[in-house]
Parts: C-alpha cells; structure tokens; sequence
C-alpha cells in the first residue's frame, strides 16, 4: 500500500507488536509505607507553642509580697495627707501609738514633782478622755495639789509676781502680766531697760524691745476698740515672756526677728528710746507709735492672736508650750485650732506628742511616694494575673484541640 506519491507508509510490512496487559491496581489501594490522608482541619494538625507559666506564677507571687507590704503603708499615707489640715486628728494618731496608762502615770508624777499642778491636771483630763485607767489615789493627789495652787493666797503671790517681774507661771501671773502692759507699765519697763543698753552700746534684746514697742503701739488700739485686740495684747505678752524664760523655739525667734526689722525703725528708736522712764508713759508710747509700722506687722499680729486664742481655751502655760515647738505663725495657728478642740488636755497632748500633734511628722513627698508604689504595686499585680489568666486558659484551649485532633486521628485510623 502505497500513498499518494508513491511511498509506502513507515514500517509497513513490519511484524505486529503485542502489547502486554496492564494491570491498574484499584483507586483504593495505597503503597503500606505512605503517609495517611486525613481530613482533620489544618489549625488541628499544627501544634501550637506552648506558653510556659512558671515566670508568671513567680512574678505574681513577688508582686503580692510587696503588695502586702506597700499598700497598707500607701492607704496610711493617703489617709494622713486627708487629714493634714486637721490638727485634732494627727494629735490623736500621734497619741493612739504613744499614749497609755504607764506613760500618764510617769508624767503626771513628773509634773508633780515640778511643782506644775496644771500639766498633772492636763494628763488626768487626757487619760479620762481616752478611757485610760489611772490609780485613783495618784488621781486624788492631783486634785489635792490643783486645789492648793488654787487657793487666793497663791493666786495674790502669782499676781503680784507676774505684775513686777512680768513673767507669769500660771492663769493669775498672766494677769498680773497682761494688766502691767495693758497700763504699759510692763512694756514701758522692758522697752526702757533694753533701749538703755541699745543707747548706751550695751548689749541689748532686740527682740524683747520691738515686742515691747509694737505692744505700746497697738495699746491704744485696744483702748479704742474696748478690747478687741486683746487677744493680740495678751499673746505679744506671752511671746516676750517665751523669749525671756528660753521658751521661743528657734525657727519663730527667727521670723519674729525677722518682722520686727520690718516693722521698727530702729534708728528712730534709738534717738529716741532714750529719754523714756517708767515715769513719762506719754512719751514711751508717743516714741513706740513714731518708729513702729503697725501696718507691716501682720505676720507678727497674727502670731500674736495666735497666741492669745491658745492662751484664753488652754491656759498660759499651753500657749508658752504652742510657741516652744511651733516654727511659723501658721503651726501656731494650728496649736490654736487644736487648743479650742482639745482645752485642758492640750499641755498633756503637746507633752506626748510634741510637733507631731500640730503637724505631719512625714514629708508630704514622702507620702505620695508610698502611694504611688502602691498603686504600681497594684497595677503589675493585677497585670501579672491577667497574664496567668491569659496563658492558662490558652493552654486548656490548646489541650482541648490537641485531644480533638488525637481522637480523629484514632476514628480514621480505624477506618
């Protein structure tokens, strides 16, 4: 058989080959060292990283160590800074870790030994306010002794002494005093022997005679206003009694010093303070009013009134107690306000307590520092937890999916 032009087709005439028979194996069937198929879902087969708890667990358990130690400190703190403008309730914190019956017992027997009647008093009045027993013979003395001071031969002696010397030790030696100064006989008698000395080169207590000339000054103000600014008579009074007997702290001698530059003029004083005695009171108050800028004095006056609110709702003795630890006319203030809350029992409180019955013993920065760890304390607590809750329940997510995927893998091996 030929084509078209000729030639016969390729391997025409050749032997015919014989195709061996295939033999296809079944669809089914598959090779024992292939790997089987399943229909189990991706996110099943690929196992998840676990996440390890242990450095959570740890952190957790040193964040509540320091918590259990910052924040009852940090709430302390919080709790003084609300209380900061209150001078009543720092004094009785301050008195809730100090004062008990062993430590009444040992003062009033000290201050009876003193001869001082009214601080024996003053701790009996704070032991019956805050229900502390006391041994009721000691209580019976006290009594005795507070009746015996009271009696008008010691009130006359105390008067008398306090008009002459100007230095009162108890409610009838301030009267003496206040009315020697009232009739400028005591400011007169400081202000002439202090100006002597300053005339004369001596050395002189400049303190003693600006508070003696601001004292004539604003003597005829109370005059003139029947005694309204006798609260600040009797406490610029009390303020030269402190600054004789030592009883001034430091800092408050300091700033008295320190108005007194401002208000006095101290070279016309000096000219003249001079011709002044006891015998020519005109003349002292008209050179007191010449060189004394009542005007600029008040921070001295504030002071001043201060003092005498202390001295009119606790007694003289507890002012000369206020201006021994005050600094500032403000901390005076604030013995002030605690006298008018506290009365008898404020000698007692400032005796136990001392500045920390008026003010915060513990720097303010001090205290918003242990709230703020406290409050960070809390936060890397609470985020630590967080985390733990996170890693754990993810881990009990993975388990379950991991015996998921272990059970379908058992059904299709079955199969």
């Amino acid at each position: 058989m030929r084509d078209a032009q000729g030639f016969a087709p390729q391997g025409y005439g050749d032997a015919p080959q014989v195709l061996a028979p295939q033999v296809l194996a079944p669809q089914d069937s598959a090779p024992q060292d292939s790997a089987p198929q399943d229909s189990a879902p991706q996110d099943l087969r690929v196992t998840p990283k676990r996440r390890r708890l242990a450095p959570v667990v740890l952190i957790a358990v040193l964040l509540s160590a320091l918590a259990a130690y910052t924040v009852p400190r940090g709430l302390d703190a919080q709790y003084l800074l609300s209380i900061e403008d209150d001078p009543a309730e720092i004094a009785a914190r301050t008195l809730d870790e100090t004062f008990n019956a062993e430590v009444a017992t040992r003062e009033i027997e000290q201050a009876l030994a003193l001869k001082d009647s009214e601080l024996a008093k003053s701790f009996v009045d704070l032991s019956a306010d805050r229900n502390v027993t006391l041994d009721p013979a000691l209580v019976d003395k006290v009594n005795a002794v507070v009746a015996e001071d009271a009696s008008a031969t010691h009130v006359a002696q105390s008067f008398a002494m306090g008009l002459v010397t100007g230095e009162p030790n108890d409610v009838a030696g301030l009267a003496g005093t206040t009315l020697g100064d009232l009739f400028v006989f005591g400011d007169i008698r400081d202000a002439v022997r202090e100006g002597t000395r300053l005339a004369s080169g001596q050395e002189a207590d400049e303190l003693i005679l600006g508070l003696a000339c601001v004292g004539l000054a604003i003597t005829a103000g109370t005059y003139a206003t029947l005694g309204a600014a006798g609260p600040a008579r009797v406490g610029l009074s009390l303020a030269k009694v402190a600054r004789k007997t030592g009883r001034m702290s430091a800092d408050l001698t300091a700033y008295v010093g320190r108005s007194l530059r401002g208000v006095v003029d101290w070279t016309a004083l000096k000219s003249a303070i001079g011709g002044v005695s006891i015998a020519q009171p005109a003349l002292a108050i008209r050179a007191a009013r010449n060189a004394v800028k009542v005007e600029r004095a008040g921070g001295l006056m504030q002071l001043a009134r201060s003092t005498g609110r202390v001295q009119t709702k606790a007694g003289t003795q507890a002012a000369l107690d206020g201006l021994k630890i005050a600094e500032s006319p403000r901390e005076m203030a604030r013995v002030a306000t605690l006298a008018e809350k506290a009365g008898s029992r404020t000698r007692a409180i400032l005796k136990v307590a001392g500045r920390g019955a008026i003010a915060l013993t513990t720097a303010v920065f001090d205290l918003g520092m242990w709230i703020l760890w406290a409050l960070a304390t809390l936060f890397g607590l609470v985020s630590s937890m967080k985390s733990f809750t996170e890693r754990s329940t993810q881990r009990f997510i993975d388990y379950r999916k991991r015996r998921k995927f272990r059970r379908l893998a058992a059904v299709q091996a079955g199969a």
